[in-house]
């Protein structure tokens, strides 16, 4: 079981490019990140992963089927039954509790069931916000509405979640704790792929990519090192 793009590449009607003959195999059970900074194409190859948007040219494999030729309707059943989704921003319904914006995600997913309110409270248990789940996000610190965003992205149970910039908005302290959550999941099973330019991050993932201009790049993780500390633009 993997997630694959295969010689993908993508061009934006504004120049810019997403990505440049990119070869990029994600293994079951890993943790990998997207290094690089605003504008390389991280974010591109991820939502490329997602099902998101679609390559110009290239192939996007998931669990051995390729599913960058389906029907927007055949995509989308792929994103539901295998996809989890984080994004910097939380994105929380502001006016409901954590409970219900986690129930709200089951919904869409075609979770509910006998059982939704068990697999609702285990979700947000599981990161750490047993007591807070009927909190409203106006009453949550950012790092807490992160922490709600994954348990609505892992409530129907995804093998594979897709995380963009999720420590892009939080402190230093709070980005760790996200991290290591991220981490925690990665061990349990369920395959993470996070694009980032949060230094931090490289001490959390077994793989390490860095994008530049579209092309994707395997450095050691002394060369890696050196770019996010002195050859990047990071935080720019």
């Amino acid at each position: 079981m993997s997630l694959e793009l295969r010689g993908v590449s993508r061009r934006y009607p504004n120049g810019a490019v997403g990505a440049l003959d990119v070869d990029l195999l994600v293994e079951s059970g890993s943790f990998v990140a997207l290094f690089g900074p605003s504008g390389s194409g991280k974010t591109s190859q991820l939502h490329m992963l997602g099902l998101l948007q679609r390559p110009d040219t290239g192939e996007v494999w998931i669990d051995g089927e390729r599913v960058d030729g389906l029907s927007e309707s055949a995509a989308a059943k792929v994103r539901r039954s295998k996809l989890g989704f984080v994004f910097q921003s939380s994105s929380l319904l502001r006016l409901v509790s954590a409970r219900e914006n986690v129930d709200v995600s089951m919904r869409l997913t075609g979770g509910r069931g006998g059982d939704a309110k068990e697999r609702v409270e285990a979700a947000l248990a599981s990161v750490g916000m047993a007591e807070r789940m009927d909190h409203r996000p106006d009453e949550m610190s950012g790092g807490e509405q992160q922490r709600v965003s994954i348990a609505r992205a892992l409530v129907h149970e995804p093998k594979y979640l897709l995380a963009d910039e999720p420590t892009g908005e939080l402190d230093t302290v709070t980005g760790a704790g996200i991290l290591q959550m991220l981490r925690d999941i990665a061990d349990t099973g369920t395959t993470v792929v996070m694009a980032t330019h949060d230094p931090a991050a490289i001490d959390f993932v077994d793989t390490a990519y860095f994008v530049e201009s579209g092309s994707l790049h395997l450095p050691d993780r002394d060369e890696l090192g050196l770019w996010l500390t002195e050859g990047t633009e990071f935080g720019t």
